[in-house]
């Protein structure tokens, strides 16, 4: 990223962690003379005048399919890594250690990915982080190369861990393009056509989960883990080339942003409680998550147990399809006047279908839980992202997506780390022995994984409950009059620079 200079430091200027910037700020800053704090020059850092909402549009859609091929490759890596030390080990530890420790790195570092967004050029960054993914596959080919399969499938020694840590850290970087994904849409697309944009991002990622799950069961099953790696540098290195021609003009500078340092938390903190009831907007969202981290510790355990490898994968790929309906009907008609309405009531379908999908080992059953959950993602992260493009200026948008992404992916680790090794040794077991399989038949069935059908069920009922006090909450009412204050100001008012950034 050393193409572009990052916007000067404010926090001479802005104490506070950036309040003190005008709301439509988006310029660079005049030089500084006696040591006194920089001035804004030039507040039109975005020019959307220069092409027509279509030509925009279509720049939009390039980044996307962009970016769907990046998230393809990694989903596609990672899905693999997970099927294939399961395979191996039988092991719900590894896979609930690996997909914990990946969303406590997105945690730690999602901070640091908001602080650059805000303070480079969105393709700049977006190129760094292709570059960045494809040396860390790279590497990882070069271990699998060297290292042989007995040592590196020994879970009590390094290896192994360095092998997926690697991996990881790529995929971890790779998210660096959604945060800045998430800017492009307020640079390039009209205030009253983000939500469907943002649906649109959903429809996206549901085709990935779809591409992946299957490329990455057969890819284990027929190619092993060895040239599952060279398919994802391949596939990576061309994502990285394609993104190099595309261009977004829009952005004629760095926006001003009162952003400084590689870690701006106080930035991003100020930047979060300067809108009123935004942090409850992240905390409605992290309700998804809590859910998520049972399903990343557990999900693919009760799928590989039911069906072979190969299959699971194609399973997971025909109920990947809600993803690609569910982005689709926000596509076509939004989310209605109340983003954040739209996202709890889907949070308590979610949850009922979390707590129902297992209540029997039925194959259908599974598949259609599956579809119908996926077919809802889409609706709580385009409500969440939709709201933070109307209410947040753009020079803060990074680091307040960035935090919302730490803090939300903080959920699900923490729920993998702690059900893994409780499923391991205590509820499996239980559902497994006579007296708990007996028990637990009148509620959830007979089966092998009655276990994690329980921890399901529960997971979902919790679920249920922490959206319906939201509900209930003044702080809900609040961030549903800011989105409508702001929604309210942006109408029959042209997409101006000083619009789209805030």
């Amino acid at each position: 990223m050393t193409e572009h200079e990052p916007a000067p430091n404010r926090s001479a200027a802005a104490p506070d962690g950036g309040a003190g910037l005008p709301e439509n700020a988006a310029g660079t800053s005049s030089p500084v003379e006696d040591g006194s704090a920089p001035r804004l020059a030039d507040p039109d850092a975005v020019d959307t005048s220069l092409r027509s909402p279509a030509q925009r549009s279509r720049t939009f859609a390039g980044i996307l399919v962009n970016t769907a091929l990046a998230n393809i490759t990694t989903s596609y890596l990672w899905f693999a890594l997970t099927f294939w030390v399961y395979l191996e080990t039988r092991n719900v530890i590894a896979t609930g250690v690996i997909g914990g420790a990946y969303m406590l790195l997105i945690a730690l570092s999602s901070i640091s990915f908001g602080t650059f967004v805000d303070r480079y050029r969105k393709l700049a960054v977006m190129r760094f982080a292709a570059g960045f993914t494809l040396v860390m596959f790279m590497l990882s080919g070069i271990m699998f190369l060297l290292t042989p399969n007995a040592r590196l499938l020994d879970l009590t020694q390094p290896w192994f861990w360095i092998f997926a840590l690697i991996i990881l850290i790529g995929a971890v970087v790779e998210n660096m393009r959604n945060v800045a994904l998430s800017t492009t849409v307020t640079i390039l697309i009209d205030p009253d056509r983000r939500a469907n944009a943002n649906g649109m991002v959903g429809m996206v990622q549901g085709l990935a989960f779809i591409v992946t799950s299957v490329l990455s069961g057969l890819s284990v099953g027929l190619l092993g883990m060895g040239w599952t790696v060279v398919v994802a540098v391949v596939l990576t290195a061309l994502a990285f080339v394609h993104l190099l021609t595309l261009r977004m003009p829009e952005e004629v500078r760095v926006a001003a942003t009162d952003a400084h340092g590689a870690f701006d938390l106080r930035g991003s903190l100020a930047a979060v409680v300067a809108i009123a009831g935004l942090f409850a907007l992240i905390l409605f969202s992290t309700f998804n998550n809590f859910i998520g981290g049972v399903y990343m510790a557990l999900m693919d355990p009760y799928g590989l147990e039911m069906f072979p490898v190969e299959l699971w994968g194609a399973v997971f790929a025909l109920g990947s399809t809600g993803f690609i309906v569910g982005g689709a009907l926000i596509g076509k008609f939004g989310l209605g006047a109340n983003p954040l309405r739209s996202m709890l009531l889907a949070v308590i379908v979610m949850g009922f279908l979390g707590a129902v999908f297992t209540v029997r080992e039925w194959a259908w059953l599974y598949i259609a839980g599956i579809w119908l959950y996926l077919v809802l993602i889409p609706v709580v992260e385009a409500a969440e992202q939709t709201v933070i493009q109307q209410v947040v200026p753009l020079h803060r948008q990074g680091r307040v997506f960035g935090f919302a992404m730490a803090f939300e992916s903080a959920a699900a680790p923490i729920t993998a780390f702690l059900i893994a090794p409780i499923a391991q040794f205590w509820i499996i077991p239980y559902a497994r022995s006579s007296e708990g399989a007996a028990e637990l038949a009148p509620l959830l069935g007979e089966g092998i994984s009655r276990g994690i059908a329980l921890v399901f069920l529960i997971a979902g009922i919790i679920m249920i409950v922490a959206a319906l006090l939201a509900f209930l909450t003044p702080v809900y009412r609040r961030v549903s009059a800011s989105y409508t204050e702001a929604a309210a100001k942006v109408q029959g008012t042209p997409n101006t620079a000083s619009s789209s950034s805030g």
